[in-house]
């Protein structure tokens, strides 16, 4: 298995633009991710299929074995934002919501001392590159690619934090289209964030009366 394996990696890595192929399908997954499109999914599947192979042949171990993750929760993702609500035109109706400080207290608790674990571990027994960092970002993204499925508003703000530490993580292994692709995401994450809180707050007309009664 673990031949046949290689030599897939060794027959996809020679086989030009693979790296700009999926970071055009990531560009897709987020720009679809943020207007709730179900379809950003298959486009999630499809660019983490290829990332797979791209981070282990650079020795991001913790980031390669993240994708499988990722292809896991594309199809649990769309699962979830399909199974609740009724689809019209590719579209899901999902509701949008948010957690508690205790929730997210909890959630970068357990992220921190999962990193810190893995990250030691694979500093002393493995090559791996910036173990450390590579276990973060790979631990948030698990936590945050969760929020997206359950569509909690907060993902946004984690991806920033996120993405900003994957920039110099692929810049520094020579990945750079992927810390491009990451440049970007930090700026459309932005707009992803705006979105779905202008959507949240029209899902919860008691925020706006409270805050016109405020003003």
């Amino acid at each position: 298995m673990e031949q046949a394996f290689s030599s897939l990696r060794e027959l996809a890595l020679r086989m030009p633009y693979w790296e700009e192929c999926a970071v055009l399908l990531g560009i897709v997954y987020l720009l679809l991710a943020m207007r709730q499109h179900l379809w950003c999914w298959y486009a999630a599947f499809a660019s983490t299929s290829i990332y797979a192979f791209l981070f282990w042949d650079v020795n991001l171990l913790m980031e390669s074995a993240l994708q499988i993750y990722y292809l896991a929760m594309a199809l649990y993702g769309w699962q979830q934002w399909r199974k609740k609500d009724s689809i019209e035109n590719n579209t899901v109706s999902l509701a949008i919501s948010t957690w508690t400080t205790k929730q997210h207290g909890l959630a970068i608790a357990a992220t921190l001392v999962l990193s810190y674990l893995s990250g030691q571990l694979l500093a002393d027994n493995t090559d791996a590159a910036r173990p450390f960092i590579d276990s973060f970002t790979t631990w948030g993204a698990v936590l945050t690619t969760y929020m997206v499925t359950k569509k909690v508003l907060e993902n946004w703000i984690y991806w920033f934090v996120i993405d900003g530490i994957c920039i110099f993580l692929y810049l520094d292994r020579g990945l750079h289209p992927t810390a491009a692709l990451f440049l970007a995401y930090e700026i459309i994450v932005i707009f992803g964030y705006l979105k779905w809180r202008a959507e949240w707050r029209e899902q919860n007309p008691e925020l706006r009366n409270a805050r016109s009664e405020a003003l």
